[in-house]
């Protein structure tokens, strides 16, 4: 294939979006116990203008050592108080699955 149309584009990303949303709002099941939250910027069109957005990503490590993907989070908004808010839903996230004790 040498080129793709934007409907093709959009086709193919309408396709995927279930899945994706699926795997970013899957149960946390188990024990997590190390959490690690990183952000990037990155350069992004939107209504004709390229902006930057940044990505957050929450990364955990169970009890075996293994690392998984617990979250992305994309903030359109340059404001602090967006990061900050972003920053706090996928906290509240983790921490709701962490288990209560006793």
């Amino acid at each position: 294939m040498t080129g793709i149309s934007k409907s093709q584009v959009s086709r193919l990303c309408a396709e995927i979006d279930d899945k994706i949303e699926a795997f970013l709002n899957r149960p946390l099941e188990g024990d997590w116990p190390y959490l690690w939250l990183d952000a990037t910027y990155v350069k992004v069109r939107a209504n004709g203008r390229i902006v930057s957005v940044a990505v957050i990503v929450a990364v955990a490590v169970n009890s075996d050592g293994r690392r998984g993907l617990r979250g992305v989070k994309l903030v359109i908004s340059d404001a602090h108080e967006g990061l900050k808010a972003a920053v706090a839903r996928v906290l509240a996230r983790f921490l709701a699955a962490l288990p209560r004790a006793p």
